[in-house]
């Protein structure tokens, strides 16, 4: 009976310590934020690439100024989140919470209005101003978050934060006819952001390769006309990596990440 018994309790821990190691923790579900995160908060990598990005776009604006001395009025298009405000508290309380996003807990955030000015960001709008170069704020933030974004931008201190130059979201996601809403009166000489979809929605197609095949057949494009910045927390990107499936279980993404992975 006593052999019965050791078996018995064998068996229980060996099955509990399975299910243990098979349970997902869903409290963790948001730790893979937790590298880029910190890269983004406090690594002097991260400054000097904005500081990098925003000092080459100057020179192609007084470039392009140079070459083009004409009297049709110029522009500079930049997206807002994560290429001129930064956002990372609000990664970070994904983190802590284990909550992915929703759009009840972003606009908590946004409604703050304390995203801070990604560094450089605020002094290239200030640069083009004193070169005429006008700058628009084309996001895909909603329209109900317009005033809240406005003031946020205004408290930073950005140059051409008004309403005739923020333009947001409506139905779409795609900007390309925001974008044609500025090309109607403006020459568009430089566009900045750190996604795809900032550019040009041709590099939205990432079905086969990843887009990469997009990426590459453009590269003279990448600090000449288009300027992209550094965002590991978030993007577009993952909706490849994800097999463009939705409703996806915080396990299921977990899953996918690692299998996508590229091993030796």
């Amino acid at each position: 009976m006593k052999k019965f018994g050791f078996i018995l309790v064998g068996i229980v821990f060996l099955f509990t310590s399975c299910t243990q190691k098979d349970t997902f923790d869903k409290s963790k579900a948001q730790d893979h934020l937790i590298m880029s995160v910190l890269w983004y908060q406090r690594s002097t990598e991260m400054r000097a690439l904005y500081y990098q990005c925003f000092n080459w776009a100057k020179l192609r604006v007084e470039m392009d100024l140079l070459k083009n001395p004409t009297k049709t009025r110029k522009a500079v298009i930049v997206d807002i989140d994560e290429t001129m405000l930064n956002n990372s508290p609000f990664e970070t309380n994904c983190i802590n919470t284990g909550k992915s996003y929703s759009s009840e807990s972003w606009k908590n955030w946004t409604f703050m209005e304390n995203a801070e000015a990604l560094p450089g960001a605020v002094e290239f709008s200030k640069f083009a101003e004193t070169k005429g170069v006008e700058v628009f704020y084309i996001s895909n933030r909603k329209v109900d978050e317009f005033d809240v974004t406005l003031k946020n931008l205004q408290k930073e201190g950005f140059a051409f934060a008004d309403s005739s130059h923020l333009i947001l979201k409506t139905t779409t996601s795609d900007k390309t006819v925001r974008r044609d809403i500025v090309k109607k009166d403006h020459e568009i000489i430089l566009l900045i952001g750190d996604s795809m979809g900032d550019f040009d929605n041709i590099f939205e197609n990432r079905k086969n390769d990843y887009g990469f095949s997009t990426v590459d057949a453009n590269k003279k494009m990448f600090g000449d006309k288009y300027i992209v910045l550094p965002n590991p927390m978030y993007g577009a990107w993952e909706k490849a990596v994800l097999d463009f499936k939705k409703g996806l279980s915080d396990e299921e993404k977990y899953n996918l990440r690692k299998k996508k992975l590229i091993a030796y």
